[in-house]
């Protein structure tokens, strides 16, 4: 697992003389070694390895992205210079949704993020007829479809579209990495 560099900085302390990563539920993960704190702290040079696919580096664009890949279950997020600086787990739209009576898969593409919520972002529309579930640190990108926070991030996909997220790494992507026009290009299934 892999964690936004402030979660690490937080948990490993003012003098980085290396430090245990622990998952969301307290186990071990992975020790992460000392860094150089007049280092570029991005996430290669906290974490060495990764449980996810997402290359390390990739053309520079000049501008940021976050690529998320339903097959994967995972996203990733891309400085403008190319450097993969977070990634995590995601779940994306499921391939029927029976509420709806229809597939409900998220739309592949390239987008860019155009509205952004906070904490208290919920869905207009689900659970049907009302609406309400909690979205936190919601960022629409294409229509209602958005990234955020869910408690229920399983390792398959299992949304009516949006690209659930766990909540640390949708708030971290909200308050540190994404702005409106920030580009969201989400992988074909």
């Amino acid at each position: 697992m892999k964690l936004p560099v402030k979660s690490v900085l937080l948990m490993c302390g003012a003098i980085l003389t290396g430090c245990t990563m622990m998952t969301d539920d307290s186990s071990f993960s992975q020790a992460v070694p000392a860094i150089n704190v007049n280092q570029e702290t991005t996430m290669q040079s906290v974490a060495p390895e990764t449980t996810y696919h997402f290359p390390t580096t990739r053309q520079p664009t000049g501008s940021k992205t976050i690529i998320v890949d339903p097959n994967e279950h995972a996203w990733g997020a891309y400085d403008a210079d190319g450097y993969l600086v977070a990634e995590g787990p995601a779940s994306t739209g499921k391939g029927y949704c029976p509420d709806l009576g229809r597939a409900c898969k998220t739309p592949a593409g390239s987008f860019m993020v155009y509205r952004k919520g906070g904490a208290e972002c919920k869905s207009s529309i689900f659970p049907i007829p009302e609406g309400g579930a909690p979205m936190p640190y919601c960022m629409f990108f294409n229509g209602g479809y958005a990234l955020h926070g869910s408690d229920f991030v399983p390792n398959y996909n299992a949304s009516h579209g949006c690209v659930r997220l766990r909540p640390s790494d949708a708030q971290w992507l909200s308050d540190n990495f994404v702005t409106v026009g920030t580009k969201v290009q989400i992988l074909p299934y």
